[in-house]
């Protein structure tokens, strides 16, 4: 199958490309529109009963979504991103907007986590891996709130630190359970606080021929639905990263909790076959019951060319068949998909640009990998962001970031500094690796690799405005006095290899402010525009 770009898939959808790629769009229109929402961002719905793969685009990995009556939540791994696990909520499975971020104390590496309800509490079961933070562990936790926009509960430890990705489930006795990677489930009490006994196997997973192309075996991300006379289990296999052909979606289905369980006999139902199709790495799915009882899986995968996006999340539809057994449909999803729910676009997303005068920590604002103190460095005041410089680097200060979904963008900002501060805007994978441009009150600071790069002379002194354009990974920087004359920085870079298979880690290249050194560094005007 040749490789259809989103320009040729939009176009033969009968979308103008003026539209598409004119000015951006910040309201909602009920004439046909093209995937581009706030500040010409992608989005999925196409405004004409349609919608383009990803539905949530950028890093958005690992998605557990939750069907709660007419309202659906969904979650997804953010990994060392604090406050994290930000719960996004929709109607129509398409369209999402932001709710809370539910996690706010660094407990370690977020990676797959489960969101589910059980007796009118919601409850998400978070693993994560030890990164050098105090107090982080390779374990699983849980966390509870009697309403899905908090409080949340601050995280019980289970102790699990051998497994990944639980998945809850409920048996025909009515007794809790966590699925985990391996094939294996624990017992959950009744409150889904605590485990009862050991974990123990249950499934062997189908393994695909020997001659494919994966990154591992790696059973991970099982997710349990219940419907009609079977439980169905399903898991990826094939490994989330390597080889874009590894990744995949399995499934079996037995009449008891318990077992037996019986493979799909049409595994696996999701496989990039090929390097040429638009979505590499596919799996890590969940079913979902649709708005209007027809049913949808989500899964993750990387988009063909851009790993440095991360795992993007991806919506498909399901059928059921006349064996009881269910299949993917929607083919390398680069083609529009009829909604699950018709009607016009509505909102989706949010606005990166900021202008600092509404609180957006947590919502659109993380820091990597912080420390228990590190919301104290930030304040909001009068439009301005301060933000208390620490460390030497960007390596040994923990930037502010935010996810961007597009393949070309630029954002800029004012800044000023105080004497002995070093701040600057960055395109950020992790402390080992990033790329950037700042200043103190004499030099630039350039940053490549995650090394610093050079220090030729600043001529504004303590305050300039910075510009970053990410052009489809070719970076380019621009410095401004006032914000209208600019100059290009004698410095470009390209960033294709800043990502998972190169670096490891599961992350994404995330544009981001930093302040190192002593005082602080005030932020103005956070403009961000797709390209």
């Amino acid at each position: 199958m040749p490789k259809t770009s989103r320009r040729d898939a939009l176009k033969s959808a009968g979308l103008g490309l003026g539209l598409l790629f004119g000015g951006s769009a910040t309201t909602v229109q009920t004439a046909p529109v093209s995937a581009r929402g706030v500040e010409g961002q992608r989005r999925a719905d196409l405004g004409d009963g349609r919608f383009l793969n990803p539905i949530m685009a950028g890093d958005h990995p690992d998605p557990s979504i939750l069907k709660d009556g007419a309202d659906y939540y969904m979650t997804f791994s953010t990994f060392e991103a604090y406050p994290g696990l930000i719960i996004w909520h929709s109607k129509d499975l398409v369209n999402w907007q932001p709710v809370t971020a539910a996690l706010t104390r660094n407990i370690g590496s977020v990676w797959a986590p489960e969101l589910c309800r059980h007796k009118g509490r919601y409850y998400l079961y978070i693993p994560t891996k030890q990164t050098k933070t105090p107090g982080s562990r390779t374990t699983s936790w849980v966390i509870w709130a009697d309403d899905i926009k908090g409080p949340w509960s601050e995280p019980v430890d289970l102790n699990l630190p051998d497994h990944i990705d639980p998945g809850h489930a409920i048996g025909e006795d009515g007794a809790r359970w966590l699925f985990l990677s391996g094939g294996d489930r624990v017992r959950l009490s009744d409150d889904g606080l605590s485990t009862i006994g050991e974990v123990e196997h249950v499934y062997n997973p189908w393994r695909y021929p020997a001659e494919w192309d994966v990154e591992s075996f790696s059973p991970e991300g099982p997710k349990v639905t219940r419907q009609g006379d079977y439980f169905y289990l399903i898991l990826a296999v094939g490994g989330t990263a390597g080889p874009p052909t590894g990744h995949m979606v399995i499934a079996a289905r037995s009449r008891s909790i318990n077992g037996p369980w019986e493979q799909h006999p049409r595994n696996p139902l999701v496989h990039t076959a090929s390097l040429d199709e638009k979505w590499w790495s596919r799996g890590h799915a969940t079913l979902v019951e649709g708005p209007k009882g027809d049913w949808w899986g989500v899964y993750h995968g990387y988009e063909n060319g851009f790993w440095t996006l991360g795992r993007q999340t991806l919506l498909a539809p399901v059928t059921w068949s006349a064996d009881g057994w269910f299949d993917f449909g929607g083919g390398d999803l680069s083609q529009p998909i009829k909604k699950p729910l018709p009607g016009p676009a509505t909102p989706h997303g949010l606005a990166l640009s900021d202008d600092f005068t509404t609180d957006k920590y947590g919502r659109q604002w993380n820091f990597f990998n912080p420390s228990a103190d590190e919301t104290g460095r930030i304040r909001r005041e009068n439009g301005i962001l301060h933000l208390t410089a620490r460390g030497e680097a960007p390596s040994s200060s923990p930037p502010l970031l935010c996810v961007a979904g597009d393949q070309a963008y630029e954002f800029e900002c004012d800044i000023e500094i105080d004497p002995g501060t070093r701040a600057g805007l960055l395109l950020f994978y992790d402390s080992s690796l990033y790329c950037g441009l700042g200043f103190d009150a004499q030099t630039f600071i350039t940053h490549q690799y995650g090394i610093e790069r050079g220090r030729p002379a600043n001529p504004y002194g303590q305050r300039m405005r910075l510009r970053v354009r990410n052009d489809r990974q070719i970076v380019s920087f621009h410095t401004s006095a006032d914000g209208e004359t600019w100059k290009r920085f004698d410095r470009g870079m390209e960033v294709s290899g800043y990502h998972h298979n190169v670096r490891g880690g599961f992350l994404m290249l995330r544009p981001g402010l930093y302040a190192a050194g002593e005082g602080e560094a005030r932020f103005r005007n956070f403009t961000y525009r797709a390209l």
